[in-house]
């Protein structure tokens, strides 16, 4: 395929994104999630390595290029159109590189590691079950259950429940509370509701504010689970909106990689971020650089 018939309109494309190449290259790949299967076909996870051997490829090219007869690639036009490309804005992302340089090396799962010791493994609801009630969950909602131990016959009007917007307070009147702190997280009051199953099990929905964060206990004094561990059902992925879908693709392809003791998206974002730094300050002393 004779690619360079491509150029102008390539170049046409990179000069709208003012970003650099970065930008020009989330554009790209971004056409191929919304619109092929590049991420998701047949062998899921092996587009890294595919991206990798094309780059490597293209980069051979370009060092036999700058090493050979000196002769130009590119045209004075191009060169400069391709120089504008390149040119990275990077501000924020250095303010941010110059406040950690002075900290230690700290590679990727020590701390995470050490922050999983003593956390529950989470029941096949994505919860906790617990002594005197068990919970689930999914991004939009959380579900208690609460077996009320007793052999009458219990009807709603026996029943209390409160439900605020960052508390919870369940049991049977008159009687000290099964539940009763603050939630893990906020709720909608207004449209999280609770029913009497059976006569003998209170049963508790509540809507989430925050749709994009697993619950690690439901109230505070409730032992942690390990959210890390949290796998939600792939079908389930189907019924999300686009924007959150990819959220809940990209939380499960950090945990994967936790777990694998590699780096998450966010941490190979500043790695990348790191090594042009590097590039552009040469004076500069990273070895104590480390990422939080």
């Amino acid at each position: 395929m004779e690619v360079e018939k491509f150029d102008a309109l390539l170049l046409a494309i990179a000069e709208k994104h003012k970003d650099g190449i970065p930008q020009f290259l989330d554009t790209i790949a971004s056409f191929l999630r919304r619109k092929t299967d590049f991420f998701t076909g047949v062998v899921p996870e092996k587009w890294e390595g595919l991206l990798l051997n094309v780059f490597h490829k293209q980069y051979d090219k370009a060092i036999e290029q700058t090493s050979g007869n000196g002769n130009e690639v590119l045209s004075k036009q191009d060169t400069k159109k391709s120089k504008d490309v390149a040119s990275i804005e990077l501000r924020d992302e250095e303010k941010d590189l110059k406040d950690e340089v002075s900290k230690p090396i700290n590679h990727v799962d020590d701390e995470s590691e050490k922050d999983e010791i003593g956390k529950l493994k989470p029941n096949t609801g994505n919860g906790c079950t617990l002594d005197n009630y068990s919970w689930t969950q999914t991004l939009q909602e959380v579900e208690v259950k609460i077996p009320l131990k007793t052999s009458s016959n219990l009807r709603a009007r026996d029943i209390e429940v409160t439900i605020g917007k960052s508390s919870i307070k369940a049991g049977i009147k008159n009687r000290e509370s099964i539940i009763n702190g603050k939630l893990c997280a906020e709720v909608k009051q207004d449209d999280s509701v609770w029913v009497l199953q059976d006569n003998n099990t209170i049963l508790i929905t509540l809507e989430k504010i925050n749709k994009m964060n697993w619950w690690d206990r439901l109230i505070s004094t409730d032992p942690p689970i390990s959210t890390r561990k949290i796998n939600p059902e792939p079908s389930k992925l189907s019924d999300l909106d686009g924007e959150t879908r990819s959220l809940v693709e990209k939380m499960m392809y950090d945990q994967r990689q936790k777990e694998m003791g590699l780096p998450t998206s966010e941490e190979r974002r500043k790695m990348e971020i790191l090594e042009k730094f590097k590039t552009q300050h040469p004076e500069m002393d990273f070895s104590n650089c480390k990422f939080n």
